[in-house]
């Protein structure tokens, strides 16, 4: 569904471009406002993001980062996400099939996308997998703005696909809310038996300042203080988090403050300089998760 929602999206901008570019008369300021705004209006609504999570991280514990690292990490972020919104997404979210083969020798890989994400977002990582042999599965999470609870049909099933491909738990690797999504999984299954790793990537384990202006349920979920993450918080096992690697950054631009990705407990690991969707494509990030197939414990 999120697919086909963003196909239209990316036809009707198409559109009023072309409008825009057949009417243009060539002397209106103000029509050349419209214009700029058409080509980067999503850059001036990250801007805003930004502007609010440098705001909201001056009082954070986690390192914090200057006004250049923010506006560098706003120029990458504005590159990286019509990358995913209006390509990997909307038309390449099945190019690349889940690979599970029977018998292999390694463990594999779960990926869990976040909020208004398919698995689409994971098409990098798919490539190098799928060019090395390993094992994958790449779920879609729907409804899209149902309960997060909901989810855990999908990645149980998922999980359990990888494991009886190669015998061993998988690592699972998950972007923003899909953290909070394999918890939950994990609570509702009792399944750290079934679970080598888990790695967030910019998940806000504590809820973010930003989803106060979400209305969705799962947007709800989010919010700093929720119920929902207090309840899941109180039935967890201390003993979980040793499970979880946890990324987190200082220019995350939708999870903030930055600490709130971060999990007292788990393996926690800071990035500077990091945006959110671009965490997905930090080198260093996918390099340190990829390794973690060798881990034979």
């Amino acid at each position: 569904m999120l697919a086909r929602i963003q196909r239209l999206m990316v036809a009707a901008w198409l559109a009023l471009l072309v409008l825009w570019l057949a009417l243009d008369s060539g002397h209106s300021s103000a029509w050349a406002l419209a214009g700029a705004m058409l080509l980067f209006g999503h850059a001036a609504f990250l801007l805003m993001e930004f502007g609010l999570a440098w705001r909201h991280n001056r009082l954070d514990p986690a390192p914090a980062a200057s006004v250049g690292a923010m506006l560098r990490a706003w120029l990458h972020e504005a590159r990286v996400a019509p990358r995913v919104f209006a390509w990997q997404q909307p038309f390449r979210a099945r190019a690349l099939a889940d690979h599970l083969p029977m018998a292999s020798a390694r463990r594999g890989f779960v990926f869990i996308h976040g909020f208004v994400g398919n698995r689409g977002l994971w098409n990098p990582w798919l490539v190098e997998l799928t060019a090395r042999g390993d094992v994958f599965c790449a779920i879609d999470m729907e409804p899209l703005l149902g309960s997060i609870d909901a989810y855990a049909p999908l990645i149980d099933a998922a999980v359990r696909r990888v494991h009886a491909c190669t015998g061993m738990p998988p690592v699972l690797v998950c972007h923003s809310m899909g953290g909070l999504a394999a918890r939950a999984w994990m609570q509702a299954c009792s399944s750290e038996h079934l679970v080598h790793r888990v790695v967030t990537l910019g998940t806000p384990h504590h809820g973010t300042w930003l989803s106060r202006f979400g209305q969705s349920v799962n947007g709800r979920q989010m919010r700093q203080g929720s119920r929902w993450l207090a309840q899941l918080a109180q039935q967890e096992p201390a003993s979980r988090r040793a499970l979880f690697i946890c990324y987190y950054a200082n220019c995350d631009n939708i999870v903030f403050p930055a600490s709130s990705a971060a999990w007292p407990g788990a393996d926690n690991r800071f990035l500077h300089g990091v945006s959110h969707v671009a965490m997905v494509f930090d080198l260093r990030v996918r390099r340190e998760v990829l390794a973690l197939v060798q881990d034979r414990g």
